[in-house]
């Protein structure tokens, strides 16, 4: 059996995206392909890094991607995910091609204030929201 290939879109992959793309590998790796760019390539994002940790999941490895490198290469996906803000969704990326298109509409970590603290347990909130997206998505895609 093939796994369905899944591109997560942000603006500049360093915190939604991942997240999702994280989930995804962790949670049904076995079924799914899931890989995650963004329109600005960023730094990763160190409290997304900190709260996956929580979870289990280490991402500090990881790299981000621009999409538009992605697009060149010619790739294809059976789902194209946005997780931009419903603010930011005019400034997301559209991957072109044949792929199911859907977007998922989550805060940006970046755009946090306050405390170190309020920033990691609001990080922590978009986490689990995530996490509960992909669980429904991997029990019903779409």
């Amino acid at each position: 059996m093939s796994k369905k290939k899944v591109l997560f879109i942000c603006i500049h992959n360093s915190a939604r995206s991942q997240m999702a793309e994280a989930f995804l590998d962790h949670l049904a790796g076995q079924s799914y392909q899931a890989e995650s760019a963004g329109l600005e390539p960023g730094e990763l994002n160190p409290l997304v890094v900190e709260v996956l940790k929580e979870d289990g999941i280490d991402i500090s490895g990881k790299r981000t991607k621009s999409v538009h490198d992605i697009y060149r290469q010619g790739r294809s996906y059976d789902y194209v995910i946005t997780v931009c803000s419903a603010q930011a969704r005019q400034r997301c990326p559209v991957f072109p091609g044949r792929a199911e298109m859907m977007h998922w509409p989550f805060e940006d970590p970046s755009s946090f204030k306050g405390s170190r603290q309020e920033k990691l347990e609001k990080t922590r909130k978009i986490r689990d929201k995530i996490k509960k997206r992909i669980k429904e998505f991997i029990e019903r895609p779409g």
